[in-house]
């Protein structure tokens, strides 16, 4: 667990070259270390100007020299994403000017962010759940329109809140149960055997529609697995490149040229396709091309649809 108690910033959008970029600084003393480095008209501390503010101005190094004209935002704990202050930069996108201005905060009191830890930091604060902390990802390395939709359904609660239902049945059950044990004389109503085997019943019914829906989850998230499988120049590597108009596999009149799996990904309106090109299935007694129809046969256990030619 990394401490919580000090102020961390990073770089929030990729490096290369953009329009915009941002650097986030979260933690308590996020607005002091922006005061040092952030300068316009207005003298107000940031900490004291309004929630949920945009302000205008420059960053500016300890010799006074200008590094980019910048907006800043201001996001007061515990309405941010961390539930702490958070001040975050938005300057031009080029590498030396987000590397210059995260290297001035640095040098102004706050450390380097640890991978993942805003998120870490939303969690621990209570902000988000650990369902909702693992959707994030999901929603920022979605592949496809049904990917996006079901990482923010989870990301907005949407797991956590099935989860949330079966404990408080299962609290109260149990509750009722106890009560039942300790006070016998008390009355009330009795919870015989057929009780207990039936709410047992109805979460392995829950977990079991849980586990399903997390199979068809995954394939949301990532995609289909499609394997173009058949004999050997049959043309499945053809179709590969059919399907992803471009060359993406090597095709010749000589079979046996596909000795490999070859995988590639292409959207078929919002459904994301693995598409998986496989060596010709056959009896060979070639040491290599048996390798690859092994790996044939190995990526036909895997995926969710067949494609023989």
């Amino acid at each position: 667990m990394y401490d919580t108690a000090d102020t961390i910033a990073a770089i929030t959008t990729p490096l290369g070259e953009s329009g915009i970029g941002a650097v986030r600084i979260s933690g308590p003393g996020a607005y002091a270390v922006g005061d040092k480095i952030f300068k316009s008209k207005s003298e107000v501390p940031l900490k004291e100007r309004r929630d949920r503010s945009i302000q205008y101005g420059t960053i500016v190094d300890e010799n006074g020299t200008c590094i980019d004209e910048v907006l800043a935002l201001i996001m007061k704990g515990p309405h941010s994403y961390t539930a702490e202050d958070v001040l975050e930069i938005q300057c031009h996108g080029g590498r030396e000017a987000l590397e210059s201005i995260l290297q001035l905060i640095l040098r102004s009191g706050a450390r380097m962010a640890n991978p993942g830890e805003f998120t870490e930091r939303a969690f621990v604060n209570g902000r988000i759940d650990l369902a909702q902390a693992e959707a994030v990802m999901d929603v920022i390395q979605a592949k496809s329109r049904q990917g996006l939709t079901s990482a923010v359904n989870q990301l907005e609660g949407r797991l956590s809140k099935v989860i949330g239902a079966m404990r408080h049945d299962l609290t109260d059950f149990i509750t009722r149960l106890e009560v039942t044990i300790d006070y016998p004389e008390e009355d009330l109503e009795d919870i015989t055997v057929p009780d207990v085997a039936g709410a047992i019943r109805k979460q392995l019914t829950a977990l079991d529609d849980m586990l399903e829906a997390s199979h068809d989850g995954r394939i949301i998230r990532d995609g289909v697995m499609a394997a173009i499988a058949g004999t050997p120049n049959a043309g499945k590597s053809s179709l590969l490149n059919r399907l992803l108009q471009e060359d993406r596999a090597i095709v010749t009149d000589i079979p046996g040229t596909t000795r490999d799996t070859v995988e590639e990904s292409v959207l078929a309106g919002s459904t994301r396709l693995r598409l998986v090109d496989t060596a010709g299935i056959h009896e060979t007694a070639d040491t290599v091309e048996a390798i690859g129809v092994d790996r044939s046969r190995k990526a036909l256990e895997d995926v969710n649809a067949v494609n023989t030619e």
